[in-house]
């Protein structure tokens, strides 16, 4: 049982905070999301979404383009491919801790 939780402990610390897995899981099914719409679908507030944003940009697993639509500020977020590998990784290894924890 013990090596199960060590499994646990190995997993990616940024991506296992439930606010940025919600948001890598988004990313990873879209091409890209603009900020609005990742708000919407996490129920962030504006300064928690900048931040978890930040962090995950900051370790190269999301790109953020600033550009406008029309005259309108647009924040684009899609993920990067460093940003997949890790949270196929990360998904893998929640899987496998269920797995070796069922009764």
């Amino acid at each position: 049982m013990s090596s199960d939780l060590h499994s646990l402990a190995d997993v990616d610390r940024l991506i296992h905070e439930p606010s940025r897995s919600t948001i890598l899981a988004i990313l990873a099914v879209v091409e890209s999301a603009d900020f609005l719409y990742l708000q919407r679908e996490t129920g962030l507030t504006k300064g928690n979404l900048s931040v978890h944003l930040s962090k995950l940009e900051e370790a190269g697993y999301i790109k953020i383009e600033k550009t406008y639509r029309g005259k309108i500020p647009l924040t684009l977020c899609r993920i990067t491919g460093e940003g997949s590998k890790a949270f196929i990784t990360y998904r893998n290894q929640l899987k496998q801790f269920v797995e070796n924890t069922k009764e």
